[in-house]
């Protein structure tokens, strides 16, 4: 187990090292953090995989790649003034403290469920955030976690259409029922819409992630057919 001082000396290291590539390599001289976050993108989406796939190899090597991205976006705020690693870290400390106050005050709360619900109460009540029930949710979230995040913000809210796994089994089910009607009619985009939301709905009573259960199944059905060496259905174009 690693003491403190080692973690702060392995940070201080790679803290050195992003300063150097930022002053000598043209390539990281010439981003900012609209350029730089599509790659944090990818390798959050790379770390998700390696969690997922429970490869501790993997799983350090891409910890290390998203804990530079965080390192080198520290540092383009710190050149603009408007922060750095150390501010970063002492608002992230006092946010979770916030956030926390079943741990760090006197609120009793019962489960994880209750602690999410408290999560999103305190974070929509602290200053400068976006007014409104769904205030400051990203637009930019993949499909399946944006439709996650606005069904917790509006059961957060007091808004829940979908209290129990049964009644979410039960929307999915009556949405499955409109597509297939609406099978004689041109690209039936709200209805099959509808059904994806009732499918995030179940994933979240079920406490599942709906874009890692995707992925697997994606993987899945990749393996089944490499193993069969059939071709996928013919008419199914990939215009990728």
């Amino acid at each position: 187990m690693s003491n403190p001082s080692e973690i702060a000396a392995a940070l201080e290291r790679l803290d050195e090292l992003t300063r150097t590539l930022r002053r000598e390599c043209p390539w990281d001289r010439e981003q900012d953090e609209r350029s730089i976050v599509p790659h944090t993108l990818e390798e959050a989406y790379e770390l998700a995989d390696a969690a997922h796939a429970g490869d501790d190899r993997r799983l350090l090597d891409e910890l290390g790649d998203v804990l530079f991205q965080i390192h080198l976006l520290s540092l383009l705020l710190e050149e603009r003034g408007a922060g750095d690693l150390a501010a970063v870290a002492d608002h992230c400390r006092e946010k979770l403290i916030r956030r926390h106050p079943h741990v760090f005050g006197d609120v009793d709360l019962d489960g994880a469920s209750e602690v999410l619900e408290n999560w999103d109460r305190v974070k929509r009540e602290e200053p400068g955030r976006e007014p409104g029930l769904f205030g400051e949710v990203p637009e930019n979230l993949p499909s399946l976690l944006h439709a996650r995040k606005l069904q917790r913000r509006a059961a957060a809210g007091g808004v829940e259409h979908f209290a129990s796994v049964e009644q979410a089994l039960a929307a999915l089910e009556t949405a499955t029922s409109v597509v297939a009607a609406a099978r004689g009619r041109d690209q039936p985009y709200d209805e099959l819409g509808d059904l994806l939301f009732a499918a995030v709905a179940v994933a979240r009573k079920l406490r599942v992630d709906p874009e890692l259960a995707l992925r697997s199944a994606s993987e899945r059905f990749r393996a089944a057919v490499q193993d069969s060496a059939v071709s996928p259905t013919q008419g199914e174009a990939d215009h990728s």
